[in-house]
C-alpha cells in the first residue's frame, strides 16, 4: 500500500485536531473552576463541546458531500482555530462556553478528513488507512496532554495560543496541498440543481430500537454502552477529581493524561493482537472490564499522586483492550450487510455517553464527594462485568 502526500497531510490535520484538544485538556476545567465554576458546571461546559459535535458531524459529513472536501476542511479548521483564540484571550465564563460551542458546531474535522480519506484510498486499503489515522489520532492525545498540562503552569493562555498555531500550520496545508476529491464545480452545481434538500439525521431513534429489540446483538450493545458511559465519566471529570483529592497541578494532569494515551496505544497497537491469538476475546473483556473495576477501586482508596498513576494506568490497561473488543463482539453478532448500520448505533451510543457523561460526573464531584465519581463509574463497569459473565458464548 503506498501512501500519497494527500494521506500525509490529512493524517496532520488529525494529529492537530486531537493534539489541540488534548492540549487544553489537563487544564481547561481547572481553567473554569478558577472563574468561579463548580464541578457540574464545568461538566457542563465539557458536554457543551459533545453536544455540539454530536448535531454537527453528520451535517458537516452531509456538507462535505454535496460542496466538496476542501472548503468544509477549511470552515472547520477556521473554527477550530477561533476557538482557540476565543480560550486564549478568555477572562469570564462565558467566553469558555463560547470557545466550546464553536469548536463543537463547526469543527467538524475528522468527520471530513475520514471522509476524504476514504475519497484518496483504493476500498481494499481503506482498513489499513483508517488504522493508520487511529494511530495518528493517538499519537496527538499522548503528547497533548503534558504539554498543555506543563504550559499551564505558567498561565492558561500559552497552551491555548499554541493549539491555535498548530491548527493554523494545518490550515495553510490544506490550501497549498490538498486538491479537492470529490468532483470538480461543474458536477457539483450539476448535482446541486438535482438534489434540493439534505438528506441528515441526527440520530436514528428507530434503528437503535430495532438492535436493541434484537436478541442477537441487544446484550453487546448494552454492554458497550455501560463502557462508553464510564469512560465518559472518567475521563470528561478526571482533572477535578485528581485536583479535589490530590490537589494536582495542571502538569501532573497533563503527565496522568499521557500515561492514559500511551497505555491504551501500547495495548491496542501491539499487545493485544497478540493476546487475542492466545486467548477467547470474550475472556480478555473480563480481564479488561475487571481490571478498570480494579483500578477504580484503587483510586477510591489512593491519597497520593504516585497511587494515581498506578490506578491510571491500571484502568488505561483495561479500556485499551476493552474497546476494540467490544466493537468485535458487535460487528460479530450482525450480518455482514448490517455492518455499516450497527457500527452507527454503536457511534450514536458513544457520543450519548459524551453528552451524560460529564454531567454526571460534574454533578457528583460538586454536591457528593470525589470518590463518589469513581465509584459510579465502578457501578456502571459492574453492569459491563456482569453481563459478560452472564454471556457464555465465547469467540
Amino acid at each position: 500500500m503506498k501512501l500519497s502526500k494527500q494521506h500525509f497531510i490529512i493524517f496532520l490535520i488529525l494529529i492537530t485536531e486531537v493534539l489541540g484538544f488534548s492540549l487544553v485538556l489537563p487544564f481547561l476545567p481547572i481553567f473554569a473552576q478558577d472563574m468561579g465554576a463548580s464541578a457540574f458546571v464545568v461538566g457542563l461546559l465539557l458536554t457543551t463541546f459533545s453536544l455540539f459535535q454530536f448535531i454537527s458531524a453528520p451535517i458537516a459529513g452531509s456538507l462535505s458531500d454535496r460542496y466538496g472536501r476542501k472548503p468544509l476542511l477549511l470552515i472547520s479548521q477556521l473554527a477550530t482555530l477561533a476557538s482557540f483564540l476565543l480560550l486564549g484571550f478568555a477572562n469570564s465564563l462565558w467566553m469558555l462556553f463560547l470557545s466550546r460551542a464553536v469548536d463543537g458546531l463547526l469543527g467538524s474535522n475528522a468527520t471530513i478528513a475520514k471522509a476524504y480519506l476514504s475519497d484518496i484510498t483504493p476500498s481494499k486499503d481503506r482498513s489499513k488507512v483508517f488504522g493508520i489515522s487511529g494511530v495518528a489520532f493517538a499519537i496527538g492525545f499522548m503528547i497533548g496532554p503534558v504539554i498543555g498540562g506543563t504550559m499551564a503552569q505558567t498561565n492558561y493562555s500559552t497552551p491555548s495560543f499554541i493549539a491555535a498555531g498548530i491548527t493554523l500550520i494545518s490550515i495553510v496545508f490544506t490550501i497549498l496541498v490538498l486538491p479537492e476529491t470529490i468532483e470538480n464545480r461543474k458536477s457539483i452545481l450539476k448535482r446541486l440543481q438535482k438534489r434540493s434538500r439534505l438528506n441528515i439525521k441526527l440520530i436514528n431513534i428507530k434503528q437503535i430500537r430495532y438492535y436493541f429489540k434484537n436478541s442477537s446483538v441487544n446484550q453487546q450493545l448494552i454492554e458497550f454502552s455501560m463502557y462508553t458511559l464510564s469512560m465518559a465519566i472518567f475521563t470528561s471529570n478526571f482533572a477535578i477529581f485528581a485536583r479535589q483529592k490530590f490537589d494536582a497541578t495542571t502538569q501532573q494532569i497533563g503527565f496522568s493524561m499521557t500515561v492514559i494515551g500511551a497505555t491504551s496505544v501500547l495495548f491496542r497497537g501491539y499487545l493485544l493482537p497478540k493476546l487475542i491469538d492466545k486467548f477467547k476475546e470474550r475472556h480478555l473483556e473480563r480481564v479488561g472490564v475487571s481490571l478498570m473495576i480494579a483500578g477504580l477501586a484503587i483510586g477510591i482508596f489512593s491519597n497520593n499522586y504516585y497511587q494515581l498513576l498506578i490506578m491510571v494506568t491500571i484502568f488505561a490497561t483495561g479500556a485499551g483492550m476493552n474497546y476494540p473488543l467490544m466493537m468485535g463482539d458487535i460487528s460479530r453478532s450482525v450480518d455482514e450487510k448490517e455492518q455499516g448500520a450497527i457500527i452507527g448505533v454503536a457511534n450514536s451510543l458513544d457520543s450519548m455517553s459524551h453528552i451524560i457523561g460529564p454531567l454526571l460526573g460534574g454533578y457528583l464531584l460538586s454536591a457528593t464527594f470525589p470518590e463518589s465519581m469513581l465509584i459510579a463509574t465502578i457501578l456502571s463497569m459492574s453492569i459491563c462485568l456482569f453481563l459478560i459473565f452472564r454471556e457464555h458464548k465465547l469467540y
